[in-house]
């Protein structure tokens, strides 16, 4: 690198650079759009097209930034799934041990539900597309999974928990969570409304089914 050149390219500057009217990046706003429209409308019924024509950009815009859909679905993927495991991670730190930690992770789901109902929305669609969308997805937060995992196991052992295989117990928790808050129209079918009182309502029977599933009374 003679006389310390800067060698990024031109591209990748403007990249790094380019910002929008409202100050957000770009590369940024498309990727909140498009999180959005995967987590309402579902990947599949996601264009290109719609997602310009609503962020009053050009779809070469998109495709300059995102050479595909594809990618696209992989930068939101990517950047959501840091935000997931930073708002459970942050749960985990704030709980001390035992059930107290189960109850900060529930928490935290439902808090999300309320707050950014988006990227729930892109957990359950990465369920219903499968592979290799919801492979990305799960080996993103797999170091949770194996936290998680094995603090089940050391519960159990220590006889604070109830014997289960802790994988299988992880997802049963998480399809439970999960369908709890973000499949609005099977809860509608059983005459729940998705307001903010049935979300709390809804958060509190989980936590109260679990605690009696999993908890050993020491009496």
């Amino acid at each position: 690198m003679a006389g310390g050149r800067d060698r990024a390219t031109p591209r990748a500057r403007a990249r790094s650079t380019q910002t929008s009217t409202d100050g957000a990046p770009t590369s940024e706003r498309i990727i909140d759009a498009a999180l959005r429209s995967f987590a309402t409308r579902g990947y599949e019924a996601t264009s290109l097209d719609a997602l310009a024509a609503g962020l009053d950009i050009t779809k070469q815009t998109i495709l300059y930034w995102f050479p595909s859909k594809e990618v696209l679905l992989e930068a939101v993927i990517d950047r959501s799934t840091v935000e997931l495991a930073a708002a459970l991670e942050l749960a985990l730190t704030r709980a001390s041990t035992g059930w107290a930690r189960i109850d900060a992770v529930v928490r935290s789901v439902f808090r999300l539900a309320a707050r950014r109902p988006e990227l729930l929305g892109l957990v359950r669609e990465m369920g219903r597309m499968g592979t290799p969308a919801s492979t990305r997805f799960v080996r993103a937060l797999e170091p949770l999974v194996d936290r998680a995992t094995e603090f089940l196991e050391a519960e159990m052992d220590a006889g604070h928990m109830r014997r289960h295989e802790p994988r299988l117990l992880l997802l049963a928790i998480y399809s439970t969570v999960i369908g709890m808050v973000t499949e609005v129209d099977v809860l509608r079918a059983f005459g729940e409304e998705p307001t903010a009182r049935s979300l709390v309502r809804r958060r509190n029977e989980i936590l109260g089914l679990l605690r009696s599933a999993l908890v050993i009374d020491p009496h």
